[in-house]
């Protein structure tokens, strides 16, 4: 029950219904907060219980100052959690250990178990090995259910042992389209109350349903699963960023293009940790679509969420994906009665101002390998000329003759690209020369974008007119289309168009997240071995949200984001040396040449597809059993009892050792002595670099513990796959491909160097990380600029505390992994401002000691603490821990011991 200081209680009648409600606007200075404010404020008026929810925090919100830094701390307590079974997984695995200790420590297994609802998407595990073929959805789900049956049979026990969680089985869609299609409530109704539906979610892309009006952003696994058993996310009233939209999009262009010039621009502008909310006359202009894949890409603009308030499109979004008309009703009235129904008329203060008039947006495309940055189509193959050159060797005057390079190159051929045409005979006896800038994959694929009607729909009306005009995708470009829901595949199918995308070797492989998340599979053998035999630098183009650099596939080096349409274009020219918007993507069946602007659809066309193809009916069959799940689940076995029988030969779950030997009460804070450095790590280190992601090689670390265990190389998976196993994701963590440790100069990925060995030998990380703990030496991380930005993914810290790294000791962190590694007891430092490892003269060969850390027992948090090296190098570093609740999970050595010790007292 809520202290109704405010005495805000009220209830609100829609049709024969009642419901109790929290008028916003008994709290002072409430009217004029921007919208994504206003459902915070509810959520403090709602939960107010007098000690951690104060009336004063609930003044402070009201009273928010928008030109002020962060410093209120508030409680969050989100209506719902939303997972992704990649995150998720180790999300159960983690509950499961959590009965096992509660029980060890005298309390009640059944008191771990979610208390919001909970609900969990399995779209992060299909591989799309098999494309191109009628029965590649078919082979690629057999595929999948082969290699997770012991993930899936763990999901179906957590099912049925924990109360408030489901899950959506395989081959249904991606969790952030099913979200909003089907999982929002946009205003939620529990025990007689109706409030703003908020949810905290574990993939940095759960910011999707923002654009359906709903609150909420990604966490890591360690946070959702203190939402899940009642702790709230401790944050600082943050400052919001007003994004004024004017006009509307021009002609030929798309919703992507538009994202990518707004993440653009704000990650020019600067939003890390800030809420980014769309208002203006412009905003009636956004279809809801639109709004979901521009909040689907908040993280790549860099804020903590990117909102668009509820209007008239929100409702009629509702009512064609089949919400029941209470439903309807309810939002429209609840968001009325708040103020948060948008009124154009009425602007809020913003803590800073950004606007974009529509009617500028250009087509676009965005790589090789950060979303942020933006490239005009028009530009496309001039900026790769450039950009192709940080990834081949570029031959000087001397070398020309030894290089062929295309007739429009310069003549000084160390201002070109090089080209390396290499003969390539595929198995069917197709030959062809692959060459630097090969288009080798084009997926279709991401919530991002297949979540919107309007860009599938060109995709695939470009495809009938290519079709038609006679044009096919290269022999050497894998195709592939993933849609986020079955939806998309019922209107292709009403509106005939399947066929056309098929002949284009676009066959759907799978309802999931395939390319984005890097289970793009492998490329044909022959493509694969020219490219890595001759190191090419070829490249991948896909409708995602996601191109870091070996993500995508380990043998393409160059990414490219693009709408549905491009990518269709792209696989029909089929090289990145193409300009497509002036040069033809092919010949057609007379042998005339066929451009981009004769086949591109028109918005008629599309609109006219999009009201013809599209009904109500079809999300309804598509979402009537969406748990349920067919034959395949079904015929899992499903373990049974409140805590988990595991398995001591599984190889996909196992239980973790984080609980192992915990007590009642935490151990004091101590400083740390006699430190290594683990890694010495560049600007722009993302998740992606850190976290275990894509496919586990043979000669790893992991790849060795799974033949150990008597895995075939076949069925190694990926280690998204095993993220229930901690002894694969501890090996796989530093491990990507492309991260250079500057430790160990001239090396790629895992690499360190090892100093409790003479001379301090290179080593993989993982190895190195076991000698040093087991000499007990603990290990820091140095690292440049927007460490840990990407993905919101719980293993990047898990991973380093598990390696045994104490400290990470940055310029500047991502806000979701700073949060993480103090969730997993990792102490996040930032270097004095203006300050780096390299211009301190620091080499990572240096034995460190950090002092002061030992005040966090005082119930204080301190400014900074001092490091020392035996070199003689000093500085104060910030201390990172920016709220009083996160130094009790510091204090406790990570979140998870906090809930824990929490539950039990209570």
């Amino acid at each position: 029950m809520s202290a109704n200081s405010f005495g805000a209680r009220s209830t609100l009648r829609v049709g024969d219904e009642s419901y109790e409600i929290f008028r916003l606007a008994e709290v002072p200075g409430a009217a004029r907060l921007p919208y994504s404010l206003k459902v915070l404020l509810e959520n403090l008026l709602r939960t107010e219980d007098g000690a951690n929810i104060t009336a004063d925090h609930i003044r402070a919100l009201g009273g928010w100052d928008p030109s002020a830094q962060p410093s209120r701390e508030i409680q969050f307590t989100p209506a719902r959690v939303i997972m992704q079974d990649f995150t998720g997984v180790p999300c159960v695995v983690d509950l499961a250990t959590m009965r096992e200790a509660v029980r060890e420590l005298g309390g009640d297994p059944a008191r771990i178990n979610p208390l919001a609802p909970a609900e969990l998407v399995i779209d992060h595990s299909v591989i799309a090995d098999k494309f191109g073929t009628p029965d590649s959805f078919q082979v690629n789900v057999e595929l999948e259910y082969g290699r997770n049956r012991e993930r899936y049979q763990f999901l179906r026990w957590g099912q049925t042992a924990f109360d408030e969680f489901k899950v959506v089985p395989p081959g249904t869609g991606i969790v952030h389209q099913v979200n909003i299609e089907h999982l929002a409530r946009v205003v939620m109704v529990r025990g007689g109350q109706a409030y703003p539906d908020t949810l905290v979610g574990t993939d940095s892309h759960t910011t999707m349903v923002n654009g359906l009006g709903v609150l909420g952003w990604g966490v890591g696994g360690i946070e959702a699963e203190a939402a899940m058993l009642g702790q709230p996310v401790s944050m600082l009233i943050p400052r919001v960023v007003g994004f004024k939209l004017t006009g509307e999009l021009p002609t030929g262009t798309t919703a992507t293009d538009l994202v990518l010039t707004i993440t653009e621009m704000l990650r020019r502008h600067g939003v890390v940790g800030k809420l980014v909310e769309f208002y203006g006359e412009g905003v009636a202009a956004v279809p809801l679509a639109n709004r979901a894949t521009i909040g689907n890409m908040s993280p790549e603009f860099g804020s903590t969420a990117a909102t668009f308030p509820i209007d008239a499109e929100t409702i009629s979004y509702l009512r064609l994906t089949g919400r029941d008309p209470q439903q309807l009703a309810l939002v429209e009235a609840y968001t009325k009665e708040q103020g948060l129904w948008h009124d154009p008329a009425q602007e809020a203060e913003y803590s800073e101002y950004l606007e974009l008039d529509l009617s500028t947006v250009v087509p676009s495309i965005a790589g090789p390998k950060r979303p942020q940055d933006r490239i005009a189509l028009a530009e496309a193959k001039r900026k790769f000329a450039h950009d192709v050159r940080d990834y081949v060797a570029v031959v000087d005057e001397d070398e020309a003759s030894k290089e062929s390079f295309p007739a429009s190159d310069s003549p000084a051929v160390s201002n070109g690209v090089p080209s390396r045409a290499i003969p390539v005979t595929m198995a069917d006896g197709t030959r062809f020369e692959l060459d630097h800038g090969a288009v080798t994959v084009a997926a279709i694929t991401s919530c991002t974008n297949t979540s919107n009607p309007s860009v599938m729909v060109g995709a695939a009306l470009l495809a009938k007119k290519a079709v038609e005009r006679g044009l096919t995708r290269k022999p050497w470009v894998k195709t592939t289309l993933a849609p986020g829901s079955k939806v998309v595949m019922d209107y292709y199918d009403r509106a005939g168009l399947t066929p056309y995308l098929d002949k284009l070797g676009f066959n759907l492989v799978g309802y999931g997240c395939t390319t984005c998340i890097g289970n793009s599979g492998p490329l044909p053998e022959e493509v694969s071995k020219a490219v890595n035999d001759n190191d090419l630098a070829v490249v991948s183009v896909l409708s995602g949200n996601r191109n870091f650099e070996g993500r995508i596939n380990p043998d393409v080096k160059m990414n490219y984001l693009a709408s549905p349409p491009l990518v269709v274009a792209y696989a029909i020219a089929g090289s990145m040396k193409v300009d497509i918007t002036t040069e033809p993507l092919g010949t057609d069946s007379d042998g005339k040449p066929v451009y981009l602007s004769e086949i591109w659809p028109s918005e008629q066309e599309v609109e006219e597809v999009v009201a013809s193809a599209i009904g109500q009916e079809m999300f309804g069959q598509s979402y009537a059993d969406v748990f349920a799940g067919g034959a395949q689940w079904n015929g899992l076995p499903i373990p049974t009892g409140d805590t988990f029988e595991w398995d001591p030969d599984s190889t996909y779950v196992r239980k973790p050792p984080y609980f192992d030997g915990m007590r009642m009460d935490p151990e004091p804070v101590t400083d740390i002595d006699g430190a290594r450095v683990l890694a010495r790590l560049g600007d722009s280190v993302t998740t992606d670099h850190i976290s275990p992601a894509g496919a586990i090689k043979a000669d790893t670390p992991a790849g060795q513990y799974l033949t150990e265990h008597g895995v075939t190389r076949r069925d190694f998976n990926s280690y998204g796959s095993r993220r229930g196993n901690h002894e694969v994701m501890i090996r796989g963590t530093f491990a990507n491909i492309r991260l250079r440790n500057q430790i160990a100069p001239g090396t790629e990925g895992g690499y360190t160097r090892d100093f409790t060995r003479e001379g301090g030998p290179v080593s993989f990380i993982y190895d190195a990380s076991r000698n040093y703990q087991a000499a007990g030496v603990p290990l820091v991380v140095l690292a440049g600029k927007e460490y840990g930005s990407g993905s919101s993914r719980d293993w990047a810290a898990k991973g380093t505390a598990l390696l045994g790294v104490r400290a990470v000791i940055a310029e500047s962190f991502e806000r979701i992994h700073r949060s993480n590694l103090i969730g997993m007891g990792v102490l996040p430092l930032q270097f004095p401002a203006g300050q780096s490892a390299v211009s301190l003269g620091l080499t990572g060969e240096e034995t460190y000691r950090i002092s002061g850390i030992t005040a966090l027992n005082d119930s204080e948090i301190p400014a900074t603490v001092r490091v020392t090296t035996e070199t003689g190098i000093e500085f104060d570093a910030t201390v990172r821990i920016d709220t009083p609740g996160e130094a009790d999970y510091y204090r406790n050595g990570g979140i998870m011991q906090y809930v824990l010790r929490s539950l039990i007292r209570a």
